[in-house]
């Protein structure tokens, strides 16, 4: 298998460093009114980060290319006001408290390459969350204590996406064709989740196993249930879990079969003979009708015969007394 090389971090940031720069020139500055508590520069950078802010900042600037709002108190991103910042590229919205992200969320934002929800209280990802975000390259959701369940289709139209970070969740299982469906992914985050090595994650581990190269923390992706496998990676138990969840039958299970066989061949016999039964009935009746109206054919025949004699010999008679006369 050939392996893929790992994007550093600094290869990463000169990639999101050129995309903020090339929007910066391309796009003109279409407001210059600048949120309260928030610093703007000509660089069409927003910067409020550790400002107290328990709402979504207001007058941002429309032509926004990098949005901070880390280290705030903001519970709610509303999507009529980020999605008038059509040119936004960087948004960063790690330790807040959001709860909840959603399709209508991002509607509007096709370039954003870079976001961050870490360190937040979200608890679930649902279908196509991350839909419109066509250019994203990198997401980080690390540390939501609450986020249990990420939809298979999160990430569906995702086909830019080359780092995903979601370590340090309460992840327990995770649909294997979340992470298949992104051709473009190099770099993924799965450690500190309390992942379950059981059949119903087999995929995961097997998937892990294949495509260790991608993770920058396989070593510390490991089980946390059930208890004979705590502590162990994913990726050691992978092949493990293929052999155990689809071992060869049980005494049970033989023992089914061969009950469901006798029944099966009882019920097949008990219907052929029925079967049997009524077919003799039916040549019974079919012979038997066959001799009525045979015998029928044969009364009426004897019966005109005799009708037949019977003119003859009157006719006869008259002859005779006629020829006497």
């Amino acid at each position: 298998m050939r392996l893929a090389p790992q994007p550093s971090a600094q290869t990463l940031r000169l990639i999101l460093a050129l995309i903020l720069a090339s929007g910066a020139a391309a796009s003109p500055v279409l407001s210059t009114g600048c949120p309260d508590r928030c610093v703007c520069d000509d660089q069409l950078v927003v910067q409020c980060a550790g400002q107290h802010l328990t709402t979504f900042p207001v007058n941002l600037p429309l032509a926004t290319r990098q949005l901070i709002l880390s280290n705030n108190r903001i519970v709610e991103l509303p999507p009529l006001a980020l999605n008038y910042l059509s040119d936004l590229v960087y948004l960063d919205c790690s330790n807040n408290s959001l709860t909840e992200v959603s399709e209508s969320t991002f509607g509007n934002l096709r370039k954003l390459a870079y976001l961050d929800l870490s360190f937040n209280t979200l608890t679930r990802i649902a279908d196509r969350t991350f839909g419109p975000l066509a250019s994203l390259v990198m997401l980080r959701m690390t540390d939501n204590p609450g986020l249990t369940e990420i939809h298979p289709d999160a990430f569906a139209e995702n086909a830019a996406l080359q780092v995903l970070d979601v370590s340090r969740n309460n992840l327990t299982v995770l649909n294997v064709s979340t992470l298949i469906g992104l051709p473009a992914l190099r770099s993924l985050g799965l450690s500190g989740n309390p992942w379950s090595c059981e059949c119903d994650n087999e995929d995961l581990c097997l998937w892990v196993h294949l495509e260790g190269y991608k993770f920058q923390d396989e070593g510390q992706t490991v089980c946390s249930s059930p208890d004979e496998m705590q502590s162990r990676r994913l990726g050691e138990v992978g092949f493990e879990l293929r052999t155990l969840c689809h071992q060869s039958l049980g005494s049970w299970d033989y023992l089914f079969f061969v009950i469901i066989g006798f029944v099966i061949f009882a019920a097949g016999t008990v219907s052929a003979w029925m079967m049997g039964v009524v077919m003799v009935l039916y040549e019974r009746y079919i012979k038997k009708k066959d001799e009525h109206q045979e015998q029928d054919e044969e009364d009426e025949t004897c019966e005109s015969g005799r009708s037949s004699r019977s003119r003859s010999e009157h006719g006869n008679g008259k002859l005779k007394s006629t020829d006497t006369v």
